[in-house]
């Protein structure tokens, strides 16, 4: 099975403080401590030059050892958790977040 990236792109609001938008990212990344096979994370602002981000200002990707891991992520208590904390930080809530698995 190959690797599965889980690309997550946000609209954090105005008032969602540099600190916490940290704090969010360490709650993700401390994920890999108790998700097995979640292998890799990167995390922060947009930085491209191209002007195509259509709002969203920030993002992650998550690199799972294959799907089943994936699929436990998202099951995991642990994920809950740390995925309501991000959505309360966005515009919209869930409206400022985008998905995508490849």
């Amino acid at each position: 099975m190959a690797l599965v990236y889980h690309v997550v792109l946000v609209k954090f609001r105005s008032d969602a403080s540099p600190s916490e938008r940290a704090a969010i990212y360490a709650d993700l990344n401390a994920l890999r401590d108790v998700v097995d096979g979640l292998e890799t994370t990167k995390f922060g602002p947009n930085i491209s030059p191209e002007g195509l981000n259509r709002g969203y200002n920030d993002g992650f990707v998550m690199g799972f050892r294959d799907e089943v891991a994936r699929d436990a992520y998202l099951e995991h208590p642990a994920h809950k958790v740390a995925g309501a904390r991000l959505v309360a930080a966005l515009e919209g809530g869930v409206d400022g977040l985008l998905v995508v698995d490849i």
